[in-house]
């Protein structure tokens, strides 16, 4: 390693600061600031000589962590951006997104806090932007092969642009306006400013990838038109339909899925509207779920000007360090979180269950809650609701922000005459295949939904087996065989 005793010296793990609360609020700018090289390379050089790099098996596009912390030390910068390309498309995307579960498995974690592993990957790839070294990776040869991807999020991405550079002529069809899925719509511009996006958009298409926008596979694109002009298709659509909560009171006005609320205000940042049409601006929020979809929620509800905020959580508050005994390292430390939307104000509510939604002339006024106890048979949670502790909260605007229940049925899929699996995701063999010849799949909308870490990861294993497919060989790389 680049220093072998880097973990004794610098015992303490340092992250960039984040801007201040009061100046972040009033923009959409992402949150953190500069992080200086050398501290950098401080924090790179904590990564030790432990034998068996665990962060390997622990990332799911199995990154290089310890050649490019090395390298970061030495101040190789290059080779370190030429490492952390060589397994992943979009360090800048996941070194923003990802919630890393690679720190998670870190053996530095053992017995001090783990490695930075994500600040100094998004910090590697920008540097790689910067000194532009991060260019178009044109094809040596063109096969003559057409495919066509459907959904240009991270995992259809990452597929496609594999693909192209293995030498075929790819399209990438989008329903919505603009090319970038759940990364475009999802994401707020405080956690990824959408110019990361347009940038890696514009170096794919510098290298043949052609992106159509506006194209809905299955309504103003026909499957048969598709599979007539394509020698393999590649599915990537996402796990798209929110799940609901049907209780008292859900006709209310007021309550929305959150992914109806957080395209909207990225639209805005986009140029489409002036002003949302789905404001927190004044309103007591609540939002139902307490993951990263919530904080998000949160995040843009601040900076709208919410007059309260508050995200809810069936499970427990998780412990401040992990259980050795029930989590123990390597597995993802289940371990209580801030992100930084939490830190900018609101309530966080743990071990609450929404029993109905209240209203007044057919707007939601308020959600009652109740106290719950969990218990856990193999594994699955079940909750208790304790008698006598329901409350009610003030509510103008009711988030759901409760996960996906899977990928749209209708159109695309039942045109192909896709076949689905008892969870209700896209079926698939070992090869990427679902049951249609030449029709592959791979990220939400098999897998259901995870991490972009993972997306990127399945989107890079389905290229390498379409590219098997078409040539009977393939050279590019796969970290992923589905069972």
């Amino acid at each position: 390693m680049g220093d072998p005793q880097g973990f004794l010296k610098h015992t303490e793990r340092v992250l960039p600061d984040r801007r201040r609360v009061p100046e972040r609020l009033q923009d959409w700018n992402e949150v953190h600031t500069a992080f200086s090289p050398d501290l950098l390379r401080e924090q790179a050089s904590r990564c030790m000589d432990c034998g068996i790099p665990f962060c390997n098996n622990g990332c799911p596009l199995g990154n290089l962590i310890p050649d490019w912390n090395h390298f970061v030390y030495k101040k190789q910068w290059q080779q370190a951006s030429d490492r952390l390309h060589a397994t992943n498309n979009f360090p800048e995307f996941t070194g923003r997104l990802c919630p890393a579960p690679c720190e998670g498995a870190c053996v530095l974690g053992i017995s001090q806090t783990p490695v930075t592993i994500k600040n100094v990957e998004v910090e590697i790839a920008e540097r790689a932007w910067k000194e532009g070294w991060t260019k178009p990776v044109l094809p040596s040869v063109h096969t003559g092969k057409r495919v066509a991807v459907v959904g240009s999020g991270p995992a259809g991405l990452a597929a496609a642009q594999q693909l192209t550079r293995a030498g075929h002529s790819v399209t990438v069809f989008e329903r919505a306006n603009r090319i970038g899925g759940l990364l475009r719509y999802g994401i707020p511009e405080f956690k990824m400013q959408k110019k990361v996006l347009d940038r890696r958009i514009e170096q794919m298409e510098k290298e043949g990838t052609v992106f159509r926008v506006n194209a809905n596979v299955g309504e103003n694109i026909q499957v048969a038109e598709l599979r007539e002009n394509s020698d393999a298709i590649v599915l990537a659509g996402g796990s798209t339909i929110g799940r609901d909560l049907p209780i008292e009171g859900r006709e209310l006005s007021g309550i929305h899925l959150a992914m109806e609320y957080l395209p909207l205000a990225n639209r805005v940042q986009e140029g489409d509207f002036d002003t949302s049409p789905l404001l927190a601006t004044g309103k007591h929020v609540v939002i139902i779920g307490g993951g990263d979809t919530g904080a998000d929620c949160l995040g843009t509800a601040h900076r709208q000007g919410a007059l309260s905020t508050t995200q809810l959580e069936i499970m427990p508050k998780p412990p401040l360090t992990r259980d050795q005994e029930k989590n123990p390292w390597p597995l993802w430390p289940q371990i209580f979180r801030t992100a930084s939307a939490h830190e900018e104000g609101g309530d966080r509510l743990f071990s609450v269950e929404t029993t109905r939604f209240e209203g007044k002339a057919g707007k939601v006024t308020g959600i009652t809650l109740a106290e719950v106890d969990v218990s856990f048979t193999d594994g699955r949670p079940s909750f208790n609701r304790k008698e006598g502790t329901e409350f009610t909260l003030p509510a103008d605007l009711i988030l759901l922000a409760l996960g996906f229940t899977g990928p749209q049925k209708t159109g695309l899929l039942e045109d192909f005459e896709i076949e689905l699996t008892a969870r209700g995701t896209v079926a698939k063999n070992a090869n990427w295949m679902t049951n249609r010849d030449g029709i592959f799949v791979c990220g939400d909308m098999t897998r259901g939904q995870s991490l972009i870490v993972w997306a990127i990861s399945e989107g890079r294993s389905a290229a390498a087996a379409v590219d098997r497919y078409l040539m009977g060989e393939t050279f590019l790389p796969s970290v992923l065989f589905p069972m």
